[in-house]
Protein backbone atom coordinates (compact mmCIF):
# COMPACT_ATOMS: atom_id res chain seq x y z
CA UNK A 1 0.00 0.00 0.00
CA UNK A 2 1.11 3.51 -0.21
CA UNK A 3 0.05 7.12 0.07
CA UNK A 4 -1.11 8.73 -3.44
CA UNK A 5 -0.25 12.47 -4.11
CA UNK A 6 -3.62 14.23 -3.55
CA UNK A 7 -4.64 16.29 -6.81
CA UNK A 8 -5.41 19.81 -6.59
CA UNK A 9 -7.08 22.19 -8.66
CA UNK A 10 -6.57 23.06 -11.31
CA UNK A 11 -5.77 19.68 -11.79
CA UNK A 12 -7.64 18.77 -14.75
CA UNK A 13 -8.74 15.15 -13.95
CA UNK A 14 -11.05 16.43 -10.96
CA UNK A 15 -13.71 18.33 -13.77
CA UNK A 16 -13.74 14.91 -15.86
CA UNK A 17 -16.22 12.47 -15.15
CA UNK A 18 -15.38 9.38 -13.70
CA UNK A 19 -15.88 6.13 -15.50
CA UNK A 20 -17.30 3.28 -14.46
CA UNK A 21 -15.57 -0.10 -12.94
CA UNK A 22 -15.99 -2.76 -14.92
CA UNK A 23 -13.81 -5.45 -13.43
CA UNK A 24 -12.44 -5.49 -9.95
CA UNK A 25 -8.79 -6.87 -10.65
CA UNK A 26 -5.48 -6.43 -8.61
CA UNK A 27 -5.20 -3.19 -9.82
CA UNK A 28 -8.41 -1.68 -8.71
CA UNK A 29 -7.79 -3.63 -5.56
CA UNK A 30 -4.37 -1.85 -5.10
CA UNK A 31 -6.06 1.39 -5.52
CA UNK A 32 -8.59 0.96 -2.84
CA UNK A 33 -6.08 -0.10 -0.93
CA UNK A 34 -3.95 2.67 -1.31
CA UNK A 35 -7.24 4.95 -1.21
CA UNK A 36 -7.76 3.65 2.34
CA UNK A 37 -4.19 4.18 3.41
CA UNK A 38 -4.16 7.90 1.54
CA UNK A 39 -7.20 9.26 2.98
CA UNK A 40 -6.34 9.26 7.21
CA UNK A 41 -2.78 10.58 6.07
CA UNK A 42 -3.76 13.70 4.69
CA UNK A 43 -7.10 14.19 7.40
CA UNK A 44 -9.42 13.42 4.82
CA UNK A 45 -12.68 12.42 5.77
CA UNK A 46 -13.51 10.84 2.41
CA UNK A 47 -11.56 10.49 -1.28
CA UNK A 48 -12.73 10.10 -4.36
CA UNK A 49 -10.25 8.28 -6.91
CA UNK A 50 -10.14 11.29 -9.17
CA UNK A 51 -8.28 13.29 -6.45
CA UNK A 52 -5.48 10.61 -6.72
CA UNK A 53 -5.70 11.31 -10.25
CA UNK A 54 -7.41 7.99 -11.62
CA UNK A 55 -10.81 8.63 -13.44
CA UNK A 56 -12.79 5.78 -12.19
CA UNK A 57 -15.79 5.92 -9.87
CA UNK A 58 -14.59 4.59 -6.36
CA UNK A 59 -14.76 6.24 -3.43
CA UNK A 60 -13.88 5.75 0.42
CA UNK A 61 -15.16 7.48 3.39
CA UNK A 62 -13.98 6.89 6.66
CA UNK A 63 -15.68 8.75 9.57
CA UNK A 64 -14.07 9.19 12.90
CA UNK A 65 -14.42 6.00 14.86
CA UNK A 66 -15.60 3.90 12.35
CA UNK A 67 -14.81 1.60 9.76
CA UNK A 68 -14.07 2.49 6.32
CA UNK A 69 -16.68 2.57 3.70
CA UNK A 70 -15.47 1.84 0.31
CA UNK A 71 -17.86 2.51 -2.63
CA UNK A 72 -17.53 1.35 -6.33
CA UNK A 73 -19.48 2.70 -9.04
CA UNK A 74 -21.92 5.05 -6.51
CA UNK A 75 -25.13 6.55 -7.41
CA UNK A 76 -27.16 8.74 -5.39
CA UNK A 77 -30.56 7.31 -4.40
CA UNK A 78 -32.56 9.84 -2.46
CA UNK A 79 -31.43 13.27 -0.81
CA UNK A 80 -34.18 14.80 1.21
CA UNK A 81 -33.79 18.47 3.48
CA UNK A 82 -31.21 21.35 2.98
CA UNK A 83 -28.44 22.43 5.05
CA UNK A 84 -25.85 25.34 5.26
CA UNK A 85 -22.58 23.74 6.32
CA UNK A 86 -19.00 24.65 6.17
CA UNK A 87 -16.93 22.50 3.72
CA UNK A 88 -13.69 22.06 2.83
CA UNK A 89 -11.79 19.83 0.31
CA UNK A 90 -8.62 17.89 0.00
CA UNK A 91 -8.18 19.17 -3.74
CA UNK A 92 -8.85 22.74 -2.84
CA UNK A 93 -6.25 23.00 0.20
CA UNK A 94 -6.74 26.82 1.99
CA UNK A 95 -10.42 27.18 2.18
CA UNK A 96 -13.45 26.61 2.96
CA UNK A 97 -17.13 27.69 1.62
CA UNK A 98 -20.31 28.07 3.14
CA UNK A 99 -22.79 25.71 0.52
CA UNK A 100 -25.78 23.89 0.70
CA UNK A 101 -26.13 19.85 1.21
CA UNK A 102 -28.68 17.71 1.71
CA UNK A 103 -29.83 16.75 5.23
CA UNK A 104 -30.12 13.10 4.46
CA UNK A 105 -29.05 10.89 1.33
CA UNK A 106 -29.00 7.30 0.21
CA UNK A 107 -26.38 6.17 -1.95
CA UNK A 108 -26.24 2.53 -3.54
CA UNK A 109 -22.96 1.03 -4.72
CA UNK A 110 -20.88 -1.96 -4.88
CA UNK A 111 -18.13 -2.76 -2.62
CA UNK A 112 -15.08 -4.21 -3.50
CA UNK A 113 -16.18 -7.94 -4.06
CA UNK A 114 -19.05 -6.70 -6.38
CA UNK A 115 -21.80 -7.13 -3.31
CA UNK A 116 -24.35 -3.99 -4.22
CA UNK A 117 -25.35 -2.30 -1.11
CA UNK A 118 -27.04 0.80 0.15
CA UNK A 119 -25.77 3.49 2.39
CA UNK A 120 -27.71 6.19 4.32
CA UNK A 121 -26.53 9.13 5.76
CA UNK A 122 -26.97 12.13 7.74
CA UNK A 123 -25.15 15.13 8.68
CA UNK A 124 -21.88 14.42 7.72
CA UNK A 125 -22.25 11.29 6.35
CA UNK A 126 -24.56 12.72 3.94
CA UNK A 127 -22.31 15.54 3.52
CA UNK A 128 -19.22 13.02 2.88
CA UNK A 129 -21.20 10.98 0.40
CA UNK A 130 -22.67 14.15 -1.66
CA UNK A 131 -19.04 15.82 -1.29
CA UNK A 132 -17.67 12.36 -2.68
CA UNK A 133 -19.95 11.85 -5.55
CA UNK A 134 -19.51 15.30 -6.89
CA UNK A 135 -15.88 14.40 -7.52
CA UNK A 136 -16.70 11.66 -9.62
CA UNK A 137 -18.46 14.03 -12.15
CA UNK A 138 -16.18 16.26 -12.09
CA UNK A 139 -17.79 18.68 -9.83
CA UNK A 140 -15.91 20.77 -6.92
CA UNK A 141 -17.83 22.09 -3.89
CA UNK A 142 -16.40 25.50 -5.25
CA UNK A 143 -19.28 25.07 -7.58
CA UNK A 144 -21.96 25.19 -5.23
CA UNK A 145 -21.10 28.63 -3.93
CA UNK A 146 -24.01 30.90 -3.99
CA UNK A 147 -21.31 33.81 -4.36
CA UNK A 148 -17.39 34.12 -4.17
CA UNK A 149 -17.89 35.85 -0.19
CA UNK A 150 -19.21 33.04 0.67
CA UNK A 151 -15.39 31.25 0.21
CA UNK A 152 -13.46 31.58 3.20
CA UNK A 153 -8.99 31.43 3.70
CA UNK A 154 -8.06 29.22 6.66
CA UNK A 155 -5.32 28.46 8.62
CA UNK A 156 -3.61 24.68 7.91
CA UNK A 157 -4.16 23.61 11.33
CA UNK A 158 -7.89 24.10 10.33
CA UNK A 159 -7.90 22.47 7.76
CA UNK A 160 -10.01 19.10 7.49
CA UNK A 161 -10.97 18.05 3.55
CA UNK A 162 -13.76 15.73 2.36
Amino acid sequence: MAVLPVRCVPDPVLRRRAKRVTSLDGSVQKLIDDMLETMPAVSGVGLAAPQVGVSLRIVVIGLPDEEPVVMVNPEMVKRSGERTVLEGCLSVPGYQGEITRSVAVTVKARDRRGKEFRVKGTELLAQALEHELDHLNGVLYLDHLESPDKLHGIEAEEEQGL
